[in-house]
């Protein structure tokens, strides 16, 4: 989902499941096409943020969203918090280094934008271009290091 103007997390239920209590959310936010909606899993017990489920909720407006997400029955809520279980993220450290190469591309394909917009001199862009792909190239480098592990 693209970046959202405004985003919230309404209330929905709680759940039980394997002998813990669940409050469910679903977080709404606008793409600049549709509000999208997720629903968010956090053990009562916790004081974290929860799982998000992987399937998301179209529509139209928030409310028609958030609507969609209180029609579920306590078992669709349970199995919907079983599949986010299932497909909680496992490999940490290859998450992280994946998202350190995604933000080394934005970034050199920013310094590129702004030297082609003549904000940035030739010279010193391509200096930092340059510094940029031997530190994707290191990263990339590492990543049979973090694949396969858990953590």
């Amino acid at each position: 989902m693209a970046s959202y103007d405004e985003v919230s997390q309404p209330y929905i239920a709680t759940i039980e499941s394997d002998g813990r209590k669940y409050s469910v959310s679903v977080r709404v936010g606008y793409d600049g096409v549709e509000y999208v909606g997720r629903l968010w899993f956090a053990d009562e017990a916790w004081d974290d943020l929860g799982l998000p489920d992987r399937g998301a909720l179209p529509g139209r407006t928030k409310e028609e969203v958030i609507a969609q997400a209180r029609q579920f029955t306590p078992e669709e809520l349970i199995k919907r918090h079983r599949r986010a279980l299932s497909e909680k993220r496992r490999f940490h450290g290859l998450r992280k280094a994946t998202d350190d190469i995604l933000a080394k591309i934005r970034y050199l394909n920013q310094v590129a934008i702004s030297m082609r917009a003549g904000l940035l001199d030739v010279e010193g862009a391509a200096q930092e271009i340059d510094l940029t792909e031997k530190q994707l190239h290191a990263l990339i480098g590492r990543l049979s290091n973090f694949a396969g592990v858990e953590d």
